[in-house]
């Protein structure tokens, strides 16, 4: 008997050790995975002009964002750090090197102007998934407007367009994205001044919203963005001198869609209406309401772009940009009004190498109205300038 009874609890002893067991894998199993990632890209280029000089202060570039150094050039590395969990998140986005230096240009106020830590922030952000329906972030994002962003991972094109270039590159605020529907969308927010991202220098805000809607084969979305950039309107004499005029409160409206034609053709379209007003005027004693039309920018772009096989394609980007009444200086050449246009075209090919890195060679024309910016090769006034550019993109 005792040795039938050692038998059945040794029995028990395995069966519940072996259920024991389960138990834990079990609970492992079910068990949430990390929530922590990296993330990121390095990217550089060689660039050179067929038309114009390449060296010392006569080297030209097209007045877009990035990719304007002359020769053997650097972009940047970008690192994003994300966590994310059901209900809340963050995302620590930082960028080193002259793409990143370019693209946080407002951002190193709080060190005086100089070089400051906050120099390499691209994004800083926390959100709360209010609802399966609404999602709140708070901090500084990269802009809702245009097509393009600033990562070049994000775009076809490596060399940017002028659209892109002159609307916001980044906010600081609070923003809520609500999910109407399946297919539509809506974003509201209240944000410093356009790129001001470290702090509130001028004092006043920004609202911005956005209406999308999207299928699982196009997507179009509608931003805008009103405010008072420089915190001089509407304030007795806003620190401004005698005979100084203020900004008045800045408008942007921005379309953008994209849709497949066929398996292997797709099709996108930006376009985008910015203008500024006159703003007020101090006469030393009084503020009065400044005489002149607003300035400003208009421009469109398409965007074609066929894959001719897994790990080649061809994309072509034409634009017209037009800035009138001085709204921007050393952009695009001006008559005497201060209006001028430029008509570019880059034609760009995306050679993917492995599952990280992109080969990209572009060949690109910018074409102005008025032929005071450019200069061929003898230095004689030119409106007119081709280039060519080979970069090289590296995403994990």
């Amino acid at each position: 008997m005792k040795k039938i009874q050692l038998s059945l609890l040794a029995l028990l002893m395995s069966v519940s050790s072996v259920s024991f067991a389960q138990e834990v894998i079990i609970i492992e199993e079910e068990s949430e995975p990390s929530k922590f990632t990296f993330s990121g890209s390095v990217d550089a280029y060689f660039r050179t002009n067929f038309n114009a000089p390449n060296k010392g202060e006569n080297a030209l570039a097209p007045a877009s964002s990035f990719g304007n150094l002359p020769g053997f050039s650097l972009g940047m590395a970008n690192i994003i750090a994300t966590y994310e969990g059901q209900k809340v998140g963050a995302v620590a986005d930082l960028v080193f090197g002259p793409r990143g230096e370019d693209a946080v240009f407002g951002s190193p106020l709080y060190a005086g102007g100089m070089a400051g830590s906050s120099q390499i922030v691209n994004q800083l952000y926390v959100y709360w998934n209010v609802s399966d329906a609404v999602t709140l972030t708070f901090g500084n994002f990269n802009t809702f407007l245009g097509y393009e962003v600033i990562s070049p991972t994000g775009n076809f094109n490596y060399s940017t367009s002028y659209m892109f270039s002159y609307g916001p590159f980044s906010h600081t605020g609070l923003k809520a994205d609500f999910a109407l529907s399946d297919k539509w969308s809506l974003m509201a927010a209240v944000m410093n001044p356009t790129d001001m991202t470290e702090f509130n220098l001028a004092g006043t805000y920004t609202l911005g919203a956005q209406l999308g809607y999207s299928t699982d084969a196009s997507s179009t979305y509608l931003n805008f963005v009103y405010g008072d950039q420089d915190g001089k309107l509407d304030v007795d004499n806003g620190g401004l001198v005698p005979g100084q005029t203020s900004l008045g409160s800045t408008f942007q409206v921005d379309l953008t869609t994209g849709f497949d034609l066929t398996e292997s053709l797709y099709l996108g379209i930006n376009t985008t209406y910015n203008t500024t007003s006159a703003g007020e005027m101090y006469s030393g004693t009084s503020v009065s309401d400044s005489d002149g039309d607003g300035a400003g920018f208009y421009g469109f772009a398409g965007y074609l772009q066929a894959s001719t096989s897994e790990n080649f394609a061809l994309g072509l980007r034409g634009e017209y940009f037009n800035v009138f009444n001085g709204g921007l200086d050393g952009v695009v050449g001006l008559d005497g009004n201060g209006d001028g246009n430029v008509f570019a075209v880059t034609l760009s090919g995306n050679a993917k190498i492995g599952n990280n890195l992109t080969l990209i060679p572009e060949l690109r024309l910018d074409s102005m109205s008025e032929e005071n910016l450019f200069y061929d090769s003898n230095l004689a006034p030119s409106k007119s300038l081709a280039s060519f550019l080979l970069a090289a993109v590296f995403a994990f």
